[in-house]
């Protein structure tokens, strides 16, 4: 088959390799000038989540107070925005919690599956680095985590419960002073650097041919035409208009996996799925002492904020924005970007002082999508032959390793190695 995959971030290159792994001719067209520049460039560490790391559950925004949540609230919320934070707050409630997590568990499985297979094919070094230790500053907020260790416990994830004392034996950074509650050991869970392992995989595709990515081209519109699709492309910036016919381009099938600016191809088919754009942050700091940097990653559980290192650079990832989605267009504004590079800097000032020389760091803002019942969102919509692959948060960029399989699967109509209660609730018809 012929199939096109609208986006060249991690979720459509990921989405690309397993298609042609399957046999498929694939063509990605991404608007930037090469892969990985558009949210994927901007992603923390984590490859894949756990319990602690999903943006859903009984510590995600459980406090009102934004310094205390890691997410920034905008003022002027309108509607849909408020809804939006509605229904995510009822996933608080640890049964609900738990549900969530139990449908989301075995993408991550398949996804973990999937990197290794890769990683054995092809022997990438993507600056991975295992060992994640996940931090917590008072009683109350150990308290609100503990339906996340009750899930670990369950599904029997190798962990360790740290005390303070034992947190800084362990990472030699990190401070008993000032108190704080404890934390949480994943010793073989790992981060990487995930725009790096994009343009690995994207090398590897153009080496093995039967891929053609479409760089600086931009997707207008989606056509469907009975069993066929195809994908209207924008004019060129600056490129002379000969004519008026529009460049077209066929295929058996199209993937939409252009993060954000999915949501509006298609609206334009009478699809209006319910993400949201959340702004998210990053910031590369190099490292200011190096007997004061950490040797595994550090996550601040409550405020979802990573610290992960990356040769000698720091990277910083978090400080999360949430607006209302007819202001995303617009530029943030400079009070709450530098609010949000702040907590940013923070984290680190309180974990691991002297690390990171945040003076000299270089900022970057990016769009995620998050859905209201913290899923992805992956499968077939309005057309035998369109599928979406969006909305994996910010929360562990290898899951899209594990979505690129599934979408190869159905593709071709092939049963998934997934629950079906775990695909109905990927499905993008759920939201109806």
């Amino acid at each position: 088959m012929d199939v096109i995959v609208i986006g060249g971030g991690i979720a459509g290159v990921a989405t690309a390799y397993q298609l042609r792994a399957a046999g498929h001719r694939v063509c990605v067209v991404e608007r930037h000038a090469t892969v990985a520049q558009g949210a994927t460039y901007g992603h923390g560490g984590t490859v894949l989540p756990t319990p602690l790391d999903v943006w859903f559950g009984p510590t995600f925004m459980a406090n009102r107070q934004n310094a205390k949540n890691g997410v920034i609230n905008k003022p002027g919320f309108n509607g849909p925005a408020r809804q939006f934070v509605k229904k995510l707050a009822e996933l608080q409630e640890p049964d609900e919690f738990g549900r969530q997590y139990r449908l989301l568990r075995p993408l991550i499985e398949l996804s973990r599956e999937a990197m290794a297979d890769m990683e054995a094919r092809f022997g990438f070094e993507f600056e991975q680095a295992s060992g994640l230790l996940y931090l917590v500053r008072s009683a109350q907020e150990w308290q609100q985590l503990q339906p996340a260790l009750g899930l670990l416990a369950l599904y029997e994830v190798p962990h360790h419960v740290l005390s303070p004392a034992e947190c800084a034996a362990y990472e030699h950074s990190v401070r008993t002073e000032p108190e704080f509650a404890g934390g949480v050991l994943f010793e073989h869970e790992r981060t990487a650097n995930c725009p790096l392992f994009t343009k690995l995989l994207k090398q590897t595709l153009d080496t093995q041919g039967g891929v053609q990515f479409m760089l600086g081209c931009e997707v207008s519109a989606i056509r469907l035409d009975g069993q066929r699709a195809a994908v209207e492309l924008a004019p060129r910036p600056g490129a002379a208009s000969r004519s008026r016919e529009v460049d077209v381009i066929h295929a058996d099938a199209i993937v939409v996996a252009g993060g954000y600016g999915s949501l509006a191809l298609l609206e334009r088919l009478g699809l209006a799925l319910p993400l949201h754009p959340l702004r998210v942050h990053t910031l590369v700091a190099p490292i200011a002492h190096e007997e004061c940097a950490p040797h595994v990653a550090i996550v601040d559980a409550i405020k979802r904020i990573g610290i992960s290192r990356m040769n000698h650079r720091l990277r910083i990832a978090g400080g999360a924005v949430l607006q209302g989605a007819n202001l995303i267009e617009k530029p943030l504004g400079e009070a709450l970007t530098k609010e949000a590079l702040a907590l940013l800097g923070q984290a680190t000032h309180d974990w691991i002082p002297g690390a990171a020389r945040i003076s000299a760091a270089l900022p970057w803002e990016g769009i995620k999508l998050l859905s209201p019942d913290g899923l992805p969102v992956v499968g077939n919509a309005l057309h035998p032959r369109i599928f979406v692959n969006v909305g994996h948060g910010p929360a562990g960029w290898g899951l899209a390793c594990g979505a690129g399989k599934l979408i190869a699967d159905l593709v071709v109509g092939q049963a998934p190695d997934l629950p079906d209660e775990t695909l109905a609730a990927l499905r993008v018809d759920r939201f109806q």
